[in-house]
């Protein structure tokens, strides 16, 4: 770990569940506007066309959702990182029989602008 990797989990120490994700499989895509970070989403798939999808814009402003194959959303969570990362954690893989499969919507609902 760099010296600012160490500095910037001692400031932000929920950082350390992006780097759990990580190690999980996920892919992260950072969105930068005019030099600064604004937004990093993540994504990780699943045989069979799922996905898992997560938004961070602050740790206290987060989402994530699981698709189904057709695009359809069959889980949904707002609020902060550690909140929504949980949830995403907490979901049985899509093969399991205690995955949500039940589509609540056919495009991610509206995240907070």
């Amino acid at each position: 770990m760099t010296p600012e990797q160490a500095a910037a989990l001692t400031e932000y120490p929920e950082l350390q569940r992006l780097i759990d994700l990580r190690g999980a499989g996920w892919m992260f895509l950072p969105t930068v506007v005019d030099g600064e970070l604004v937004e990093v989403h993540g994504v990780r798939t699943w045989p069979e066309g799922w996905a898992d999808a997560l938004r961070v814009r602050y740790t206290t402003d987060a989402a994530g959702l699981r698709n189904d194959y057709t695009g359809g959303v069959t889980w949904q969570r707002e609020g902060t990182l550690t909140e929504v990362i949980d949830g995403l954690l907490a979901l049985p893989a899509p093969s399991d029989r205690l995955a949500p499969r039940l589509v609540i919507a056919r495009r991610p609902l509206p995240w907070t602008a």
